[in-house]
């Protein structure tokens, strides 16, 4: 067999032997009982950047600690662990638990933050449950609440609004699909509500235009009991949108509605009967 063949063979065992050393090095410390030991080694261990096993030794070591002066040390270190490996449900228990533990530590402030930040970074995608987005934006309210003067405070409120633009989208969205599944009712309802929801939303011009879209062709399939009194809530819907918006990119196209609208309750008013176009191709 060549040399180099044995070599390579040396290096294997070579490097699995250190391998299975460090391994039982980390298996002696985890199960040595003794806690002082194991602290200044998880300390070393999360120094380096090595918080999976920081965070191992820091578990075994919080109850010898409870009560210490150590523990507010460890305590906030075991949380930023969590927070580096990204599980960030347990790292805003923790930072949330470190606060309300250590009400006199002068890391107070950053764990409440760091609490509601960690639930930011689990907020999804609009189209998703916004169970965590609404969670977020309650924690972040919490911080604020609570410390007032902080220099966090504007940051806070950033992405208050940011979560808060998500929220939006996902309403928007909702009436906007409804609309195009041809649920009106459920699709004004929807839109309605994002209104009062966001009273400041930039979306208005296009949701009060789709509002009006969706009541006139809502008017349209109704049955001939109903026919009037829903066309006279379009013209009204029309009303409110060219009050706000006399510029409205969409005027020409609302204007349509207006005279259809218009022109369907003359015909049932006077007995001439009626026919509707839908304006879901037109739009």
């Amino acid at each position: 067999m060549p040399k180099s063949v044995y070599n390579n063979i040396a290096l294997l065992f070579f490097t699995v032997f250190l391998i299975s050393s460090c391994k039982s090095s980390f298996e002696k410390l985890r199960t040595s009982n003794d806690p002082e030991k194991v602290f200044i080694e998880a300390n070393k261990f999360y120094e380096k950047g090595n918080y999976m096993k920081a965070q191992i030794l820091y578990e075994i070591v919080l109850p010898y600690y409870k009560g210490k002066k150590e523990a507010q040390d460890l305590f906030y270190k075991f949380a930023y662990t969590y927070y580096y490996l990204e599980d960030y449900m347990l790292a805003s228990h923790y930072f949330k638990s470190y606060s309300n533990s250590f009400t006199n530590s002068p890391y107070r402030e950053e764990t409440l933050f760091m609490a509601a930040y960690s639930e930011y970074l689990m907020s999804p995608d609009y189209q998703l449950d916004q169970t965590q987005t609404h969670k977020a934006i309650d924690d972040f309210q919490l911080f604020v609440n609570t410390f007032p003067n902080s220099d966090r405070v504007e940051e806070c409120n950033n992405l208050i609004d940011k979560l808060r633009q998500k929220l939006e989208r996902k309403e928007f969205e909702e009436g906007n699909l409804y609309y195009k599944l041809g649920k009106y009712i459920s699709a004004i309802v929807s839109l309605e509500n994002m209104l009062k929801d966001f009273p400041e939303t930039k979306r208005e011009e296009d949701v009060r235009f789709l509002i009006l879209k969706s009541s006139y062709n809502y008017a349209k399939n109704s049955i001939f009991d109903k026919k009037l009194e829903r066309l006279e809530d379009t013209i009204s819907k029309y009303n409110e949108f060219v009050k706000r918006f006399p510029k409205s990119k969409n005027l020409s196209k609302a204007k349509k509605i207006y005279e259809y609208s218009l022109t369907e309750i003359n015909k049932i008013k006077n007995g001439t009967g009626y026919k509707i176009e839908s304006l879901r191709k037109r739009s």
